[in-house]
């Protein structure tokens, strides 16, 4: 099996930043779903060769920033160079025709396997039925016969199908393994680029949007908070990038602070850190500001009311 990390899975983050002294423990569903298999798994980074998926996808977005039929093109042809490198014959995925909207039409399947270059080394064997047949068909490796025709949006046939076969624990069926399918990170993304006037990004920066409560009170900077210990713990490793707040006479977020901010600026910053921490409804709230150079002062403050928030603060 092959399973490529993009920058964007959902599962890596919530790796990451959960605590893990009460949190439920976490597996990794591909690593899982080899070892229940009995077969090895590459894992294999793609970081960077995915950018330009993301950033200038030929085939556009989705409903979100998610280049659904781009990003399974770029997905097969990884497979592909690693088959051909590795001396494999044909390449299986798991797709259902008609069961995503963009990469798997009727239309955009055959899309896939053409710009991917695996063409007809492409088997999808739960619905092979309902396409032309491929290489591995024609030559005998698998017997057509006991391939699925599997069709639509509902995951029943598959839930029936792992059913059958005595699995009866897997991933969640509807998927939701990437970011850039998510409303709300594809606009914190879209903040990203609108602010920096540039479409490019780093690990760092998409790591960072996905975890803690975004806000941009002003135009030259937001607020990446803290929501919990895990969280903070994780904004704990970027602090000596970012000037960051945190209080000191009641518990609460750390705050990174993303932007060059003047004194009025940084004010306003405190004062959201307070609002957010358990000193919200005191009449003072004292804080630390620590810049990039690692100096730092106090700071107290009264914390911001609720209503001086307005919505569109928020990311």
């Amino acid at each position: 099996g092959i399973n490529f990390y993009t920058g964007f899975c959902v599962e890596g983050h919530t790796h990451a930043i959960r605590n893990h002294e009460h949190a439920k423990p976490k597996r990794n569903n591909a690593l899982w779903t080899a070892e229940q298999l009995g077969i090895k798994l590459h894992i294999i980074e793609v970081i960077e060769e995915y950018k330009d998926v993301v950033i200038n996808p030929k085939h556009g977005y989705g409903a979100n920033l998610n280049p659904c039929l781009d990003c399974k093109g770029f997905m097969v042809r990884k497979a592909r160079e690693w088959m051909e490198k590795n001396g494999f014959d044909f390449i299986i995925t798991g797709e259902v025709l008609g069961q995503r909207p963009m990469s798997q039409r009727r239309d955009t399947m055959p899309v896939v396997a053409r710009e991917s270059g695996a063409f007809d080394r492409l088997l999808r064997p739960l619905c092979a039925k309902l396409l032309p047949e491929t290489l591995p068909e024609r030559e005998g490796w698998v017997d057509r016969s006991k391939l699925l025709d599997f069709n639509g949006r509902s995951r029943k046939p598959q839930m029936a199908l792992a059913a059958q076969y005595g699995f009866k624990d897997y991933a969640q069926p509807a998927g939701g393994c990437c970011f850039l399918t998510n409303e709300q990170y594809s606009h914190k993304l879209a903040d990203l680029w609108t602010t920096r006037g540039t479409k490019k990004y780093e690990l760092d920066d998409i790591m960072l949007l996905k975890v803690g409560r975004h806000l941009r009170p002003r135009p030259n900077f937001k607020l990446i908070v803290g929501r919990d210990e895990g969280e903070n713990n994780f904004l704990n490793g970027y602090r000596k990038r970012f000037t960051h707040l945190y209080a000191t006479s009641h518990q609460g977020p750390l705050v990174l602070i993303d932007g060059t901010v003047s004194e009025d600026d940084l004010e306003l910053a405190a004062r959201l850190t307070a609002r957010f921490g358990k000193g919200r409804e005191a009449e003072a709230v004292t804080l630390t500001v620590t810049d990039t150079a690692g100096n730092s002062r106090e700071l107290k403050i009264a914390p911001l009311p609720a209503n001086d928030i307005p919505p569109e603060w928020y990311l």
